[in-house]
């Protein structure tokens, strides 16, 4: 077997066993027995209210970065404004295990495991009501405190940061705060891997997690979305071409609408009756979002896709800085792109795609940076992309080429 394939098997191994169901299962409940976790609950209590899930999750990443120099725990506290805090600046605090990588070069680039620990019942406004959020989104961060376990200690060329996040109920307060955040320490976004409601399949045969990869083909969130598809497999994960569920959000929307590689994953069939309620019988109808409606074999799988693809990100050469492409009323198309140096990189691959297709397929392999022609092939016919290979196999997420126009002198006009 090449070593390539080696290299990959062994990643994808590595997180088959990332978590095991038990684990998240005490991990959610933790989060579950805080009674409520809304935004505008307490945060001195230590055991009722968000304060008392703050702690929590303080504690756990504090001995995961115990357990690896490179690892450090962020306590960020901010405020915010929203109509969903009365439009009065509330306080919360977004919690960061920050794992610097190893590349001089790279750790400036940061991939993000998160998932938004606050939660809701009926009222949006309701702070004292019981909102144990079990899905909704204790599931979130019970996958990034358990991906924090299994990444801290291994060498990644790129930072890697696991996050849990506050007010997204109130507003999608915690992830504009990260966004924010990651500008003010000056680091690149390499991609967001956001965690929401991943905790259930409700029946559904399905059981891949769904992966909201945006609704532009060209954007970098579905270029994240596709790397996904091909690296963890289109039988692990099921994209959908739209930015997340019809009229709802999640903390990965501030990401996406800045241009930036950004991804939600969800669990495959959602149950309305366990999302935003107050736990209640009507009807004979249990209402409530409870453990006993959770899928922890599920909730351990998604965990072990989130640890596979963020170490295999964060193992791979940066991305192009830019890529074009031209070829208008010409046989051949020319692809253009630059890069920086990286001596762990052994090449690119220029990609392209019928128009009519989503998924890209290899072109051509070039060595260099540059401009390359791609001969005979017609640039009204196809997209194209740009990606990175390291040594080790792992390649970049892709760039899209962006079409250039440009006539000869004397040329005829465009009809």
């Amino acid at each position: 077997m090449p070593a390539i394939a080696i290299l990959s098997l062994s990643a994808i191994l590595l997180a088959a066993a990332a978590a095991a169901p038990g684990d998240v299962k005490e991990i959610d409940a933790a989060l579950v027995a805080c009674g409520t976790r809304h935004a505008l609950s307490s945060w001195d209590d230590p055991k009722r209210g968000i304060g008392c899930a703050r702690d929590f999750i303080v504690r756990e990443f504090g001995k995961t970065a115990a357990q690896d120099p490179a690892a450090k725990v962020v306590t960020d506290r901010f405020e915010a404004t929203s109509p969903r805090t009365r439009d009065q600046a509330a306080p919360l605090t977004n919690v960061y295990l920050v794992i610097e990588g190893s590349d001089p070069a790279l750790k400036s680039t940061v991939f993000v495991i998160s998932g938004h620990y606050d939660s809701m019942c009926s009222d949006v406004m309701d702070s004292a009501c019981d909102a144990p959020g079990a899905d909704d989104d204790a599931s979130g961060t019970t996958v990034a405190i358990a991906a924090a376990r299994q990444i801290a200690g291994k060498k990644n060329r790129a930072t890697i940061i696991l996050a849990a996040l506050a007010g997204e109920e109130q507003g999608l307060l915690g992830g504009k705060r990260l966004a924010a955040w990651i500008a003010d320490q000056k680091l690149t976004v390499g991609g967001v891997l956001n965690n929401d409601i991943v905790g259930a399949t409700n029946g559904s045969k399905d059981k891949r997690p769904r992966v909201f990869a945006g609704d532009d083909p060209d954007a970098p969130a579905r270029q994240l979305g596709l790397w996904l598809d091909e690296y963890l497999g289109p039988d692990s994960v099921r994209l959908n071409f739209r930015k997340d569920r019809l009229g709802r959000g999640g903390d990965h929307l501030p990401f996406v609408e800045a241009g930036l590689p950004a991804v939600r994953f969800t669990e495959p069939r959602e149950d309305y009756r366990h999302q935003h309620q107050t736990p209640r019988v009507e009807d004979g109808v249990e209402y409530g979002d409870l453990q006993k409606f959770m899928d922890f074999d599920f909730l351990a799988k998604v965990t072990g896709l989130n640890t596979t693809a963020a170490l295999r990100l964060a193992s791979a050469p940066a991305p192009p800085k830019s890529a074009t492409v031209e070829g208008a009323v010409k046989p051949d198309t020319t692809v253009s792109f630059e890069a920086g140096d990286d001596p762990e990189r052994s090449g690119f691959e220029i990609l392209s795609r019928e128009t009519t297709e989503a998924r890209y397929k290899v072109l051509q392999k070039v060595d260099a940076a540059g401009s390359h022609v791609l001969s005979g092939v017609r640039i009204d016919d196809a997209e194209f992309a740009v990606r990175a290979v390291g040594k080790n196999g792992e390649r970049s997420i892709a760039v899209t080429a962006k079409a250039q126009v440009r006539r000869p002198a004397g040329a005829p006009p465009a009809k």
